[in-house]
Formats: structure tokens, C-alpha cells, sequence
């Protein structure tokens, strides 16, 4: 009896095979056996391995000694009043004793401590960034090394828009300096890591992942952080958040969390925006940004259907500032800027750093959507002003509406024409363009975005209206287009935006 293993055995056919044949076989089973084994198991282990790091161990002791603490400290003088007053009779012991202490309140600053906080070398002679509130209304910064190297800072710039700031110290032999790195090419998925100065527990480093890009948290008029899931803390403000290469990709600056510790929702200002902020506070001490001079709002859907835009994209012009560069060249309210220098205009929050990081007296190309079809104007900006906001009158209550003028069912509006009663009803200047809102339908999609009687129809379909035959043809010309809304230009009486394009859903005469 042979056993299984023999080299004997049946052919397909059921006739005996010879030994000759079989050891081929066997052979070159093995062989297709060993390879299937090593792409089953070794490639798969490979890739693994390249994908997650086994320790990032190395890549922290290099980074380490370019990350700084930062602390900073300001003087608080007593105030007159905060010094108790006494009144002692002549003679009296006390009377000398307490007027001492009094002129030594006054006299004698108190110094306190206001932040801890991050920052990272950039170059090898001390310049250093961190973020803008960290440093901010301090008197005195002072740096720590990670070799506990201390040093006091002086402020080069800063930049409360982007949240930037940098410092420099005087070393006498050369710091150790890290690089920035393209955060356009960071995916959400990368490796992260973040050193800094959490709770002023000194040099910490945590690891994570890229979240998200492009986020905007309504924290200046640039947003656009990379979001990371690598625990941040108060007093990581200001550090590097590096890449798998050891390149700063972003500067740590917010957290979104109830409790005030790291929830996993952290967000870095991304280098690309920061590298030229930075280069501008270096050479200028201040940033020297572009303007256009115009007020922008976000193009939805209803409003590119109304203006027969393909796509929801580009930024609307909602007003044009006088004397502006945007006015000389031509722009007007209503316009939807798609290009500008070349690029296009995804969406209407991404034009002003656009704008921003053009260089002042720059000649720009900027490709306009107007009357249904493109244009293109030629642009010289300015610099950009820091000009003080107006304040805003408080809005009166809302005068009880009277229905009066002209009811258009398909708007869910009844207009008039602005007269004394009107302008007195709804305090309205009498040398208002446009017509007024007497009454506004419940149940109309204008209810829904908010119109109210006392506010201004300045323009429908980018087409100024003066009259209530105005309104009339533009719902019919909407109506025989096929267009399902218009686009209102309205002035409101109440809210933050009291000039801007409102989408309108026409309705059916019958309700």
C-alpha cells in the first residue's frame, strides 16, 4: 500500500502518470503556491507599512527643538478709582500712613501675565511666528527654547485678519529653523503632527489626521482652515502643524469644543496663506494687500437660474464702493465676477483673499457674467484701507402695514411708489430710488426670505424699476423666458446687509 504522499498517481484519463511527470508538476506547484503566498501576504504588509508610520518618533526629535513657548506679560496701571479714598481728621496717625500708600498705588504699574502660547522658528537669525492673539496688547514677549533658552522677542508685525504675527530674537549662534510646506497638496486623510505648548505643559507633540480643507469658521473675511484631528489645547495657539515630511503645512490657532479641551475638531491656518502674510510683515511690518472695492454675496441656485448662470458659481456683486478701483473700471452692482486674474471664482468667499493676495497696483483681467453673457474688465487695484464702519442706525419697530399700491400675486408683494406718507410710515428718506413694500403675502416665498412692509425694491432682474409698470414687465419677461424667479435688489430696513440680491420664486396668480 502506498501512502498519499508517493509520487504515483492518476491521470485525467485514470491511467497511471510516471514519475518523470509528476515531479514537474509538483514543482511548479510549489512555485505558483510560494508566489500567490508572497502578493497575498507580503505586498499587502508592505503597503501597510509605508501607509502608517510604526513611530513617529524620529520625525519629533528633529521638529522638537524648533518649536518655542511663548509667554507674555502687561502692565496694568491702578486706576484713581480703584484706590479707596479715606478722609482722617488733622493729626490723626493714620492720615500719613494711608496718603503713602495712596501715591504708591498710583505710581507703582503691576505687571501680570496674559498668554501662554506656541510659535516655531523660520529662519536660523530668530525670526519666529505665532499667532496674532497670543502677542496681542503685550508689553513684554518672551521665548522659550525647547532647550529652556529664554529670550525676549520684539514684534515685527502682525495681522489681525489672517491671525498672524512674527517675532524676532537675537541669538548668538544660529536656531535650529523649520521649513513651510504646500498645504494645497495636503489630502484629507495625511498625517498630521502638532507641537506646542498645550495648558503650558511645554513641548507636546500629538499626532492626527488632515479632517477637512477649506474651512471656513466666520472668523475673519480669509478663512480657510485646514481642519486636523490631532488633539490641540489652549496654548497650542500659534504652533507648527507638520507633514509626514516635517514641512509646516499650517499654524494652530482655534478648537471647536464645549468643554474647552480637545474634542478632535481642531483648526490651523493653512501655510499657503500664511507664507505670504508672513513674507509682507518681514519686509514691511504691516501686510499691503489688494483692493477692488466691491460688496459680494454668494450666488445660489435661485440666483444663478435668475441671471441664467449654468452653475451656482463666482461671487454677485451687491454693491460697488465710490471712488473705488472696481468703479473705474466699470463694474456694477448685479455683476457675478466667475475670473479674476486668471483664476476662476469657485464661490464668493474664496474672491477676497484672491484679491488680498494680489500685489497693490497690479493690472488684473477679471471675467464678469452680465445681461446674460461674459465680459471682461480690465482692473488697476488699490491698497486696501482699514476704513471704520459706519454706525449703523438702530432700526425703528415696524410701523403696522396698510395695504396700498399694487399687489403682484406672482411676487406675493404689493408695491407703491415712495410718497411722504409712505416715508413717514416707514421713516424712509423721500429720495429713495425704488419702490416700497406696503404688504407681504404669509404664505409667498418672499415671507420666507424675509421682506417686510417698509422695505426697497431698488432692482428686478438687474433692470432698475421706477415705477409699478417697471415691475410688471419684468415678471412678464421673466414669465415668457421660462425662468421660474427673478432676482430682487432689495434695501432693507432692518439687519446687518441692508443692500442685497434676493432670489424670488414666482407663483401662480391663483395663490
Amino acid at each position: 500500500m502506498r501512502s498519499l504522499g508517493t509520487p504515483t498517481g492518476l491521470c485525467m484519463n485514470g491511467s497511471k502518470s510516471s514519475l518523470a511527470e509528476v515531479r514537474p508538476r509538483r514543482a511548479l506547484s510549489i512555485f505558483l503556491f510560494g508566489f500567490l503566498l508572497l502578493f497575498a501576504v507580503a505586498v499587502p504588509a508592505e503597503v501597510d507599512a509605508r501607509a502608517t508610520p510604526e513611530s513617529f518618533a524620529d520625525l519629533a526629535e528633529k521638529l522638537l527643538p524648533s518649536v518655542v513657548n511663548i509667554s507674555t506679560t502687561q502692565k496694568v496701571t491702578g486706576r484713581a478709582e480703584d484706590i479707596p479714598q479715606f478722609d482722617f481728621p488733622p493729626g490723626s496717625p493714620f492720615r500719613d500712613f494711608f496718603e503713602q500708600f495712596q501715591r504708591k498705588r498710583r505710581e507703582s504699574p503691576q505687571r501680570r501675565g496674559t498668554s501662554l502660547g506656541s510659535g516655531f522658528i523660520i529662519d536660523k537669525t530668530g525670526f519666529i511666528v505665532t499667532n496674532n492673539h497670543v502677542i496681542e496688547g503685550a508689553d513684554q514677549i518672551t521665548v522659550v527654547l525647547h532647550d529652556e533658552r529664554k529670550f525676549e522677542a520684539k514684534l515685527v508685525g502682525r495681522d489681525p485678519k489672517t491671525d498672524l504675527a512674527l517675532l524676532k530674537v537675537k541669538a548668538t549662534e544660529d536656531l535650529p529653523a523649520v521649513n513651510f510646506g504646500d498645504s494645497d497638496k495636503a489630502r484629507v486623510g495625511d498625517w498630521v503632527l502638532a507641537i506646542g505648548n498645550p495648558l503650558g505643559l511645554g513641548g507636546t507633540v500629538t499626532a492626527g489626521i488632515v479632517s477637512a480643507r477649506g474651512r471656513d469658521i466666520r472668523s475673519g473675511p480669509y478663512d480657510d482652515y485646514v481642519q486636523t484631528d490631532a488633539p490641540i489645547n489652549r496654548g497650542n495657539s500659534g504652533g507648527p502643524l507638520f507633514d509626514i515630511r516635517g514641512e509646516v503645512i499650517g499654524i494652530n490657532t482655534a478648537i471647536l469644543s464645549p468643554s474647552g479641551g480637545s474634542i478632535g475638531i481642531g483648526f490651523a491656518i493653512p501655510s499657503q496663506l500664511a507664507v505670504g502674510v508672513i513674507e509682507q510683515l518681514r519686509k514691511y511690518g504691516a501686510t499691503k494687500r489688494g483692493w477692488l472695492g466691491v460688496q459680494i454675496q454668494a450666488v445660489t441656485e435661485e440666483i444663478a437660474e435668475s441671471l441664467g448662470l449654468k452653475k451656482p458659481n463666482g461671487a454677485l456683486v451687491a454693491g460697488v464702493v465710490k471712488e473705488s478701483p472696481a468703479e473705474a473700471a466699470g463694474f456694477k452692482t448685479g455683476d457675478v465676477i466667475i475670473s479674476f486674474d486668471g483664476r476662476d471664482v469657485p464661490e464668493s468667499r474664496r474672491l477676497p483673499r484672491m484679491v488680498a493676495e494680489t500685489d497693490v497696483g497690479k493690472k488684473v483681467q477679471v471675467v464678469i457674467w452680465r445681461n446674460g453673457k461674459r465680459s471682461t474688465l480690465a482692473v488697476q487695484l488699490g491698497e486696501l484701507e482699514k476704513v471704520d464702519q459706519a454706525a449703523l442706525t438702530e432700526p425703528a419697530e415696524s410701523a403696522p402695514s396698510e395695504k396700498g399700491g399694487q399687489e403682484f400675486k406672482e411676487l406675493g408683494l404689493t408695491l407703491a411708489p415712495l410718497s411722504k406718507d409712505l416715508a413717514s410710515r416707514f421713516e424712509l428718506e423721500e429720495d429713495v430710488n425704488g419702490l416700497v413694500v406696503t404688504s407681504v403675502d404669509d404664505d409667498s416665498n418672499a415671507s420666507e426670505k424675509g421682506l417686510q412692509p417698509g422695505d426697497i425694491i431698488v432692482e428686478i432682474n438687474q433692470e432698475k424699476v421706477k415705477s409699478l409698470d417697471d415691475v410688471l414687465q419684468q415678471v412678464e419677461k421673466a414669465d415668457k423666458a421660462g425662468r421660474r424667479s427673478v432676482l430682487l435688489l432689495v434695501k432693507f430696513r432692518q439687519g446687518e446687509d441692508p443692500l442685497r440680491f434676493v432670489p424670488l420664486r414666482l407663483q401662480k396668480k391663483g395663490g
